[in-house]
């Protein structure tokens, strides 16, 4: 049985890959081949296929989040392994060879997750409203061991305005002891840094290529350590990222049409999901539209088909035509344009944005919010002052509020998406293999389960 190293580098694609000699090298001594995504393109959704082998009407994973009906709430970035529907790798591995050891680190979905060891962000949040860094790991221990040789897990550079290379180092730094103290059959590891700069500036900026190029350096150590243990490496990722240029404000559009409403409170308007006609929760250059009535179906169907940068609505057919026919799926899902994309958005006027709109808030969001990633390009100077502000508040110990996310300026100023099936196979998410015997011109992300099986049984 061989060990196997999975390195999920998100937005790996052939134009970044050519700035990446040291992972570069992994295709080239062993195989390369384009990856096949899934609809929609996005981390949960795509993970989810990888681990399951199986399409979202499946294993259920439908986007990063969806409208919960059980629950009346738009929930992103859950993180419980129960919702992911399916056999997992690991557990088909464990029929066949009984002891197989896994190690999760930051893939998603790890909590609760039938494996060995488990490392992923988690922040500790305080009765009072702070919000620390910190991690969860399985069994408890490893936390403290990570925590003692590498420093708190840097959460803030994992996502918001200071997204950046020190979190993927940490990951990277966190695999290679794992790697070396518990030898695991099977390591996965997420490493996310060309998330950052890509959307924030697009994949033609040179600031691309600059991460392309720090992100190989970072991993260099850990192919290292893989080839000198006679570790399988596979890398792969779930997605390439395009340049866009046009936010679709898809709620907006809808509450204008009389089918989405809203409550206040406190002067902020908060979306109501559960008397609109229909909404949508957006997911990048996806949204799932979920439609109160089925009777409206057709009608909300048409309605967003007209709208700018809106390339396909689908209904059950295409839903299934797509691997998405599952319960959680909106009634119709729309795609958006190459150079368009979906934001949350459902307020007419800021003033009326709820507070959480200004701030990294992943889990009060009912959508996604890239402008997450940057300092109020509006006002940045402000944005940051606000920011130190806010740290002072917080060191000394009273409320504060980190708004420093833009609004309509922040989603002006994204540059580059992903959700949507590439166009180009130069955009397209790419799979390198250490191992030349499964050289194939492409698999598709459904496949990849079994590529691992097989590349742990050696044959």
């Amino acid at each position: 049985m061989n060990r196997l190293l999975v390195l999920d580098v998100v937005g790996l694609t052939p134009r970044l890959l050519a700035h990446m000699p040291r992972l570069a090298s992994v295709g080239a001594r062993g195989c390369r081949a384009e990856l096949g995504t899934v609809l929609p393109a996005v981390t949960c959704t795509v993970q989810s296929t990888f681990l399951t082998g199986e399409l979202p009407a499946v294993h259920g994973i439908v986007g990063n989040g969806w409208y919960f009906r059980e629950l009346g709430e738009v929930l992103l970035w859950r993180q419980h392994n129960a919702l992911v529907g399916g056999e997992k790798v690991w557990q088909a591995a464990r029929r066949r060879w009984p002891g197989y050891t896994v190690a999760n680190i930051c893939w998603w979905y790890a909590m609760g997750a039938d494996v060995d060891w488990t490392v992923t962000p988690r922040p500790v949040y305080h009765a009072d409203g702070r919000k620390e860094p910190d991690c969860y790991t399985d069994p408890p221990q490893l936390r403290d061991t990570l925590t003692t040789r590498l420093g708190t897990f840097p959460l803030f550079s994992f996502w918001g305005p200071g997204a950046a290379i020190r979190s993927s180092r940490w990951i990277a730094r966190a695999a290679e002891h794992i790697v070396a103290a518990h030898d695991p059959d099977l390591s996965l590891v997420y490493l996310p840094h060309l998330d950052y700069d890509l959307q924030r500036y697009g994949p033609s900026d040179p600031r691309a290529v600059l991460a392309a190029a720090e992100l190989d350096r970072v991993i260099a150590p850990l192919l290292d350590i893989a080839e000198n243990r006679g570790t399988t490496v596979v890398a792969l990722s779930e997605y390439g990222i395009t340049d866009v240029s046009h936010p679709v404000d898809i709620n907006r559009a809808l509450r204008a049409e009389g089918l989405l409403r809203v409550h206040k409170q406190a002067g902020m308007e908060y979306l109501d999901p559960w008397t609109s006609r229909a909404f949508a929760v957006a997911d990048h250059q996806v949204a799932h539209v979920y439609v109160r009535d089925p009777a409206d179906a057709p009608a909300v169907a048409k309605f967003c088909a007209a709208l700018p940068g809106v390339a396909a609505v689908l209904d059950d057919t295409g839903k299934a035509a797509h691997g998405l026919g599952h319960s959680r799926s909106g009634e119709l899902v729309l795609v958006a344009e190459p150079k368009s994309w979906f934001t949350y958005y459902y307020w007419l006027d800021d003033a009326a944005a709820p507070d959480f709109a200004r701030l990294v808030e992943i889990h009060r969001k009912p959508g996604y919010d890239p402008a997450e990633l940057l300092f109020d390009p509006a006002s940045p100077a402000a944005a940051k002052r606000r920011a130190v502000t806010a740290l002072l508040r917080k060191k000394a110990g009273l409320r504060y509020l980190m708004n420093v996310v833009g609004l309509d300026a922040g989603a002006r100023s994204i540059r580059g998406s992903h959700g949507r099936l590439p166009t180009d196979s130069r955009d397209a998410p790419v799979l390198l293999c250490s191992d030349s015997s499964v050289a194939r011109d492409r698999y598709s992300a459904a496949e990849v389960k079994n590529l691992l099986l097989r590349l742990a049984q050696g044959y």
